[in-house]
């Protein structure tokens, strides 16, 4: 580790906001807990790098980002969450989707992913965490943040990202960039912006030579007065945890927690995020029956649960 962080940064005395990242290691160990086929690795490696990015400008010590993908493809859905600190975690439903190559060669991560929705979902803490939805563009996740940004929260984007397979299909290299235009930015400023955007062919290309985030700003942004203000250690990092699974349980109906208990064998709850295995004795489970009649619990969401 050491070498996945996340640089924040502005451009032209603030008008413009700058992001880029290298994941290598949070790609790896997602693909390494998971066994992913090399597209799964791909397409859940660019939303955990676009996530951390989006993450690390929230305000709160306790926000959480959550991106999730809902396509009609074969991949089906992929839910990745990040916080302030570079804490990222996420899965897909399908990890074993392998298809041919697009037409450049590349893997298919747009015909794995399909038509569907993008949504992104801000929890501050409040009562109701702010959702922004749009269709997908194009299943590549990087096209279809930029159009997302445009769209749903109206802040013209260029949102660039990518992961690297090795041929033993582990991950060489992960990362990304985003590049926001803020309000009343100058004209001038905006088309010398496009003018530098349309120079890069692709993230993959500086992740190849090895560029580090502060690098790959500088050589997207040139000569547009770069600042760079913090830089944030980027990690996969899952919080689950068995008080958190008994929520989990406490949430579903007490018919079906009855039901649970009543078959007087173990249940297994297991992590979709990490793995991790949590062990509930029909003993247990009764006694969670006893409390769910006295206590509302709110839902935690990224739990399955199998017959031990």
């Amino acid at each position: 580790m050491g070498e996945n962080y996340v640089i924040r940064a502005t451009a032209m005395q603030g008008q413009i906001r700058a992001f880029a990242c290298t994941t290598r290691d949070v790609a790896e160990e997602q693909r390494r807990v998971h066994n992913t086929s090399p597209i799964i690795t791909a397409a859940v490696g660019r939303c955990m790098s676009a996530a951390v990015m989006m993450a690390v400008d929230m305000k709160g010590d306790k926000d959480l980002l959550t991106l999730s993908i809902r396509g009609d493809g074969p991949i089906r859905g992929i839910t990745v969450t990040a916080d302030t600190h570079g804490h990222v975690k996420g899965y897909c439903q399908n990890p074993n989707v392998i298809l041919p190559a697009n037409e450049a060669h590349h893997l298919n991560v747009g015909g794995a992913v399909g038509s569907g929705l993008l949504s992104v979902i801000r929890d501050s803490g409040l009562k109701e965490p702010y959702v922004g939805q749009t269709e997908l563009r194009t299943g590549e996740i990087a096209e279809d943040l930029t159009y997302y940004f445009a769209a749903s929260e109206q802040v013209p984007s260029s949102v660039g990202l990518g992961v690297l397979m090795t041929k033993e299909n582990t991950v060489d290299q992960s990362g990304g960039f985003l590049i926001q235009l803020l309000p009343g930015a100058e004209e001038e400023v905006i088309s010398r912006l496009e003018a530098q955007l349309s120079a890069i062919h692709s993230v993959t290309d500086m992740l190849k030579a090895g560029m580090r985030p502060e690098e790959m700003l500088r050589h997207i942004l040139g000569d547009m007065e770069l600042e760079l203000k913090d830089r944030t250690e980027v990690s996969y990092h899952c919080d689950c945890s068995r008080e958190r699974v008994e929520q989990v349980l406490l949430s579903i109906s007490r018919k079906d927690l009855l039901e649970l208990a009543n078959e007087g064998k173990s249940q297994e709850v297991s992590c979709d995020f990490c793995g991790k295995r949590y062990l509930f004795s029909s003993e247990e489970l009764k006694m969670l029956l006893n409390r769910s009649h006295l206590t509302s619990i709110k839902s935690v969401g990224g739990m399955k649960e199998t017959n031990f």
